[in-house]
């Protein structure tokens, strides 16, 4: 007697209280599980490198205010500069840095930052460096 050679010909059992489960339903229940949910994300979250946040030198202090005393002079040229800061990471330590060109509209002293024509501001406390690119 080979396997299931009694009951391969049968029907199968179907019930007038239970109707039989759709395909795609009956399907799903063969589908991968993922037992530790959102174990893959922390994994590449751990994996992912962030920049340290580099502190200045005084003499990268003074010229930074040099820079910016000579820019407050030049604001209504509308002076283009290319500015070099830091921007925190928001889920770990650390950060990256990056670089803005751009027209500069205005420095807010009061909230402390330096204001793009197009509008973007970057915190006076995260920028490590300013290059005026024309004195127009």
């Amino acid at each position: 007697m080979k396997n299931y050679d009694d009951i391969i010909h049968l029907k199968r059992p179907q019930y007038e209280d239970l109707p039989p489960m759709p395909v795609w339903n009956r399907a799903a229940q063969f589908s991968p599980f993922a037992a530790l949910v959102g174990y893959d994300d922390a994994v590449l979250e751990t994996a992912r490198l962030t920049d340290r946040r580099r502190e200045m030198s005084d003499e990268e202090v003074q010229d930074l205010n040099a820079k910016l005393s000579t820019l407050s002079e030049m604001m209504s040229k509308r002076p283009q500069v290319r500015v070099e800061y830091f921007i925190p990471d928001p889920r770990k330590e650390g950060g990256r840095y990056e670089e803005r060109n751009g027209s500069l509209r205005t420095i807010d002293s009061y909230n402390g930052t330096l204001i793009f024509i197009d509008g973007e501001k970057i915190p006076l406390t995260d920028t490590y460096s300013i290059s005026i690119l024309d004195r127009a």
